[in-house]
């Protein structure tokens, strides 16, 4: 699904994790990634990326994650999949 990162703030005590407030258009939700070391917490809000959302719930440092977002790497850069659909949109 796409889903707009409405909110995002580094994890307190980790080097690696985000914590995101991402709207999936029919709901809002929280996911952990760790992209700290790629993107300030600022430059991600606002932005449709690629999330799989129907992953059971995980924590992480204690901080549960409803879902995963989707980066390409090459070598050492990480790049978001992004899209421009509205929030909830599914991908095929």
């Amino acid at each position: 699904r796409t889903a707009k990162i409405v909110e995002a703030e580094a994890v307190k005590k980790s080097k690696k994790l985000v914590k995101l407030q991402i709207d999936l258009g029919f709901e809002k939700r929280q996911i952990v990634a760790g992209i700290a070391q790629h993107f300030e917490p600022d430059d991600l809000v606002g932005r449709t990326i690629v999330v799989v959302a129907n992953l059971a719930p995980a924590k992480l440092m204690g901080i549960e994650s409803n879902g995963m977002l989707l980066a390409a790497r090459d070598g050492e850069t990480l790049t978001l999949l992004t899209a421009d659909s509205a929030p909830g949109s599914t991908v095929s």
